[in-house]
């Protein structure tokens, strides 16, 4: 792709990095190991999502255990989930798909699969085995090597955390933005400095280049500095209430932000940041349990090993229900406020 045709980013939202639902126990689908996908609990969950305002999805990025899934089942479910949304009539919600492969040519070919799917962009983690010895030159060339055949826009997913600490800096981002077939990031660190120094530079082009936030718990922080908005695990559970304040703050400064907005966006910001606790701590394994607790799609205890079993400590849940039902009443209140609208 040449620099003076630039690719265009996916559209400012709040998106989901949905979780992957596998088979339940007791049905033909199921085995202990590597339990069947669960095609129409993932239809239900993306329906329920872009019902309540989400942009698009996120499909196999770490919270969708990208890392367990096997290349037919790829596919599958990208497919699936692209037919499902089709047909419901969101045609114009896209499909971030994810890869987690070190390799340039393993990832380009991940790629290119997802693209048949029905993907429209990719979101592409960084390559951290061998992370303490990779330098920022090295990590550019490996996300321009693949930018440059990949046949969908590339996002960067920069997540320490799964990425044995993988440090992307802001410099790097810088120079890695002005590639034609770069167009964002998703942010999955609380480094609120290096967030700026990426979503506010000034030697990044923002209208080819979006920032989204990975943290729920930073989106009001991060969307005044200058990302977009978030791809984050908790709309997986409550989307009608991460997507009121992305709703609040745009409206809010296109009229001119008030004291009183602003205080109904810090508290809305508030009860999200109790919520996505649970997130940060357990991750997926928190997301599956929350979305089967409170809305009952999926199991607990559906992920593939080593997640399979959910949490550990029976009396965990109880530690949470309180700040979940709260959240439930908050997100069932919007949900009628948006359909009475």
């Amino acid at each position: 792709m040449s620099s003076s045709s630039k690719a265009t980013p996916p559209p400012a939202g709040i998106y989901v990095p949905v979780p992957t639902f596998f088979a339940k126990e007791g049905t033909s689908a199921y085995n202990s190991i590597t339990p069947g996908l669960d095609l129409a609990t993932q239809t239900e969950h993306s329906l329920f999502l872009v019902k309540a305002g989400i942009r698009g999805l996120v499909i196999l990025g770490s919270t969708g255990e990208a890392i367990f899934i096997r290349d037919e089942e790829r596919k599958e479910l990208i497919a699936s989930q692209r037919k499902a949304l089709d047909e419901a009539g969101y045609k114009d919600r896209p499909i971030i798909a994810g890869t987690a492969t070190q390799q340039i040519d393993d990832t380009l070919a991940m790629i290119e699969a997802s693209k048949e799917a029905g993907a429209e962009f990719a979101m592409v983690l960084g390559p951290g085995y061998f992370a303490p010895a990779t330098s920022q030159v090295g990590i550019q060339k490996w996300f321009e090597a693949v930018a440059d055949k990949s046949v969908l826009p590339v996002m960067i997913y920069h997540y320490p955390g799964v990425t044995n600490n993988l440090y992307i800096a802001p410099s790097t981002f810088e120079k890695l933005a002005a590639h034609a077939n770069i167009v964002g990031c998703k942010l999955s660190h609380g480094i609120v400095d290096d967030q700026t120094l990426i979503a506010a530079s000034p030697n990044i082009d923002h209208a080819h280049f979006s920032v989204f936030t990975g943290l729920g718990q930073n989106l009001l922080p991060v969307l005044t500095i200058g990302g977009v908005a978030a791809i984050d695990g908790l709309a997986g559970v409550f989307p009608s209430v991460v997507v009121k304040l992305f709703d609040m703050y745009n409206t809010s400064v296109a009229k001119g932000i008030s004291q009183s907005d602003l205080q109904e966006m810090r508290l809305l910001q508030f009860k999200i940041c109790q919520g996505e606790k649970l997130v940060a701590k357990y991750g997926v394994i928190g997301i599956k349990e929350a979305i089967a607790r409170v809305w009952g799609m999926g199991d607990q205890k559906g992920g593939r090993l080593p997640l399979a079993g959910g949490f550990e400590d029976a009396n965990e849940w109880s530690k949470w229900e309180e700040i979940y039902t709260g959240l439930q009443k908050l997100e069932e209140k919007f949900r009628a406020e948006s359909k009475s609208n």
